[in-house]
């Protein structure tokens, strides 16, 4: 009993530390047991709004403006960083609140494990496969615009069942965007306006040299057209392991429209994650 209580004390007092800062945890629909190769995991920040009792309260995740409504029962994974320390546990939405300020109440977690040194999102119960992203330096950022345009209809051909069972043509060489060389990152978690990228020790050195990125990634398997986008390095910092952590900004100034196709992906692939689990588990 001592023990428990002190675990419990411990991750409570974690929570306390992160919302007095007003800081935030990251959350994913719980990916199913085993691996087959058909999963991009997506992390969204939350931020932490107050703990009472067995229950966690959060603001709702939002992504390019449009509010993730996680629903009721779904079993999430969360993330909470303190120093450079991360700690996972299980957890589930028990309510969505849709008033002026929508929130999530969570269950408190059972038991809070820190994550493996070299793998951030793992922990024994749970391994979450983060997006791979491809980037490149944007050097005429009006030269995306037919891409975008392409990459809207391929989507909107997704949507109506007529998409090629090969997915989506590639992108012939006269619709390329004029770009500096390629290099790699890992999306790390999905915010309001943008997203958080892992980018490796190699690639590190070539972020600070560009303000403005073409970004193309897939979220496998609900959403088949790849996303293709802009976007604007906000912030950056190392982190521990010496990979670079940049927060980047969607770009959406060249073709406006381009916006909706964007969040609409994003949106189709949550509710995907949200049906596979509900259907894995009417299933079992």
């Amino acid at each position: 009993m001592p023990a428990q209580r002190s675990r419990t004390a411990g991750w409570r007092h974690c929570l306390q530390q992160i919302r007095d800062r007003r800081g935030s945890i990251e959350l994913a629909v719980r990916p199913p047991g085993g691996g087959d190769g058909l999963r991009g995991d997506l992390l969204f920040r939350a931020r932490v709004l107050g703990i009472d009792g067995d229950t966690i309260e959060v603001e709702t995740p939002v992504s390019l403006g449009r509010p993730v409504e996680f629903s009721e029962g779904l079993e999430l994974v969360a993330i909470m960083a303190i120093g450079q320390n991360r700690w996972m546990f299980h957890t589930a939405c028990l309510a969505y609140c849709g008033r002026n300020q929508p929130t999530l109440k969570l269950s408190a977690p059972r038991s809070v494990e820190r994550c493996q040194r070299r793998r951030d999102y793992r922990i024994d119960t749970a391994d979450l496969h983060l997006p791979d992203v491809r980037m490149w330096p944007l050097i005429e950022p009006g030269s995306v615009v037919a891409a975008e345009r392409l990459a809207a209809v391929d989507f909107q051909h997704e949507l109506d069942g007529t998409l090629p069972s090969s997915g989506p043509v590639p992108l012939d060489e006269d619709l390329h965007p004029v770009l500096g060389p390629e290099h790699c990152g890992r999306i790390v978690n999905l915010g309001g306006g943008g997203l958080g990228l892992a980018v490796g020790v190699d690639d590190a050195a070539t972020i600070g040299r560009h303000a403005t990125w073409w970004l193309r990634f897939e979220l496998p398997p609900s959403v088949q057209t790849p996303i293709r986008a802009v976007a604007r390095v906000a912030h950056r910092h190392l982190r521990a392991d010496k990979s670079l952590y940049c927060g980047m900004c969607f770009d959406f100034s060249a073709n406006p429209s381009h916006h909706d196709v964007v969040a609409c992906q994003i949106m189709r692939a949550i509710a995907g994650l949200q049906r596979r689990q509900m259907g894995l588990r009417q299933a079992g």
